[in-house]
């Protein structure tokens, strides 16, 4: 394992992987950003907001004749 380490710089390998996982972070926040339940700026829109608070009629069961 210690060989490893002879072949990459210890900080330039960490940098790379803190920047890495700094731009992942930035990317998948900004995808919540873009959805309408995840959006904790703007929050939802009127019509995401309305659709998700009444929800449809359920299906009227069907009469039996006996």
């Amino acid at each position: 394992m210690w060989r490893l380490w002879l072949m990459f710089d210890p900080r330039r390998l960490l940098v790379g992987l803190f920047v890495f996982l700094f731009v992942l972070a930035l990317l998948i926040h900004f995808i919540l950003l873009s959805t309408d339940r995840f959006n904790w700026i703007e929050g939802p829109t009127k019509a995401a907001a309305a659709s998700s608070y009444f929800q449809a009629d359920p299906p009227k069961p069907e009469r039996v004749f006996l």
